[in-house]
């Protein structure tokens, strides 16, 4: 990976993404929401959550839902491999911080992707929601989908792991 200081965040012109394969595809999430990543193993399944959620992990002592990104984006769930991996991401929702964790199939590279090799969002074509992605960086002539990680891992309209917001609703 080669690092040039035009590309250094002149103006906020580059921003560097986390790439990662599922399904034979490239993604990408902003790197400021990642925390960390971590080997698939330790997941709890819990009952009645659905496909797009394959369970809990303890991570230092906190309960973290664990998102299969696979079934997220309707298709089957991710068959695990030697590469499959846990991607830790901390969002922040209704002002508390909420960490995910999200299966991926293999984690890539830490990419700088200029604004300027980031094109809008097809409106058709991709085989996921568009409002799960917040652009297509194009990469030594291919593109990555950069994901929309808020709409993506936004847990509104799945069951609650705490169960505590259904109280108020």
């Amino acid at each position: 990976m080669k690092h040039t200081n035009q590309e250094t965040h002149v103006d906020g012109q580059a921003a560097q993404y986390l790439t990662f394969m599922l399904g034979g595809e490239a993604f990408g999430i902003g790197i400021m929401a990642v925390k960390e990543i971590i080997e698939f193993s330790g997941i709890t399944e819990v009952p009645m959550m659905p496909d797009s959620i394959r369970g809990v992990i303890n991570l230092r002592g906190a309960v973290v839902p664990v998102m299969d990104l696979a079934a997220r984006f309707g298709r089957p769930q991710s068959v695990p491999g030697k590469r499959t991996c846990i991607v830790i991401v901390e969002l922040e929702h209704d002002g508390e911080r909420q960490l995910t964790g999200v299966v991926v199939d293999a984690v890539s590279a830490v990419l700088d992707i200029p604004a300027a090799d980031i094109e809008p969002a097809p409106s058709f074509g991709t085989r996921i929601r568009g409002d799960f992605i917040a652009g297509m960086g194009k990469v030594n002539g291919k593109f990555v989908i950069l994901l929309n990680v808020n709409q993506v891992l936004a847990l509104d309209g799945l069951p609650d792991l705490a169960a505590d917001d259904a109280l108020h609703a």
